[in-house]
Parts: structure tokens; sequence; C-alpha cells
């Protein structure tokens, strides 16, 4: 099926990892015609992302981004304007694990750590895109959550309001513009099977590897998976889905 996304340009956050949900989903953009910058803090990472874009016949830019960062945010954004000329899409990849810790021994630094990238880098990256879609009345953006945004669990304090933020963060931003031809959407994934835990600390290789255990269809979630979800998500075939959670889980 063709999604008509065919020379569509579209940022993606945190795409550097090579075993990540960015990557997954630079690549399905790809594949569907669009061109990509993938904007990550790791360039190399980045630069071998958008490598494998170039494969598939598609322009694809790497820029270095720390996305807390409001005014480096917004300065990369002008330089993909004057590069491409118009944003189409923007998917908020960029995230981080945090420690898995009982909430009263949980730090500032935890919570500094979980709330600035997660939270205020969606929030970064949308007020610095946004103004341009709303000039053109178009555009469409997707934000990442998590199933831990949705259901609490325990030592999941951080990770999980920071993700519940991203989710109200979304709609809230989706009801204000829906009327001007720009649709907001978020993702909460379940378990994936990337380098996201290890990188979080704190969590075993043993629980890493049984993770796709708890997972009713048996195993845990690719990037692949969630680059088909967010490519369907930023076609016109999904313009009446607005202001969406969409979980992405074997109910895990």
């Amino acid at each position: 099926m063709d999604l008509g996304l065919a020379g569509r340009v579209a940022i993606i956050t945190g795409a550097g990892s090579q075993r990540g949900f960015g990557r997954g989903i630079a690549l399905t953009l790809a594949r569907e015609g669009c061109d990509i910058v993938v904007c990550d803090k790791d360039l190399a990472g980045a630069e071998l992302t958008t490598a494998s874009v170039r494969e598939q016949g598609c322009r694809a830019l790497a820029l270095e981004v720390d996305v807390t960062d409001r005014d480096q945010v917004r300065t990369v954004v002008e330089q993909i304007l004057d590069r491409f000329h118009n944003i189409d899409i923007l998917v908020n990849n960029a995230g981080v694990g945090t420690r898995p810790v009982p909430f009263v021994e949980s730090t500032e630094a935890d919570w500094d750590l979980g709330l600035d990238v997660n939270l205020r880098g969606t929030m970064h990256c949308t007020q610095a895109v946004l103004p341009h879609m709303l000039e053109r009345q178009q555009g469409k953006i997707i934000t990442m959550a998590s199933v831990a945004g949705v259901i609490s669990v325990p030592k999941g304090a951080v990770y999980g309001a920071a993700k519940a933020g991203i989710i109200n963060l979304s709609g809230a931003i989706a009801l204000e513009v829906a009327d001007s031809g720009i649709n907001v959407n978020c993702i909460a994934p379940g378990l994936g099977n990337t380098n996201f835990l290890a990188a979080a600390g704190g969590f075993s290789d043993e629980y890493i590897a049984h993770a796709a255990e708890w997972d009713a269809a048996g195993r845990t979630i690719t990037p692949e998976d969630i680059g088909n979800l967010v490519a369907f998500l930023v076609s016109d075939v999904s313009r009446h889905i607005v202001g969406q959670c969409i979980r992405i889980s074997g109910m895990t």
C-alpha cells in the first residue's frame, strides 16, 4: 500500500542507536520515500543511520543535537529549513531510561535526567517545529511515550511520570492544532528488542533476556514494528486519528 509519503521531510530525534526504535522509524519512512533528518547527541551513530537511508535513494542529513538545550534545538531546526525548505513530519523519539529505584530513594539527578530528556526534550523539539507547520497549515507530529506512562510499576516513578507527561502534552497540543491541518499522536511501546533497558542501568541481563516471556505474543517489540506504526500515523490514511495514545505491546 502506497502511503503517499514520497518527498516529505521527516525529522527523527534519537535515531543514532543502531538497535533503537529511531533507526527503525528512519528506515521505514525512507522506504516510503521520505527525506530523513536524524538528530542525535551521538553524531557518529546518526551518520550511520543516514548512510543506510541514502542506500534507499533518499536524501538524508545527520545533525548533532542535545534535545534538552532549547536554543540548540531551535538552531538545528533553522538549519533543516535552510537545507530542505520545509518540515512535514517530526518524530520525537529521543529519550532516556532511568534506573529502577524506589520513589523514596530517587534523587534530583534521577528526576532531572528523566524529565529533561524525555519530557522537556519533546517539548523543545515540538515548540521549535510547530510554528513552521502552523504557517503551512499542515504537518504530522509523533511523540514516543511508553506503557510505563499508562501503567504504574514499582520503582518506575521517575520514568513513568515523564512518559505520562508526554502523553498528556501530546493530547493537549493535538487539540490546539487539529483545526490547522496538523495531526499529533503518541505511541506507547511495551518492552522492545533494543539496547534501551541495558543503557538505563539497573536491569540484569537475565531480566532483559526473559522480557519476551511477559508478552502475550511471546516476543518483544522490534524497531520495524514501531516504524510501521509511525508510517501509518504520519500518512493521510490516518488523518482522522488525532490526539491519541496508541499502545503497541503484547499487553506488557
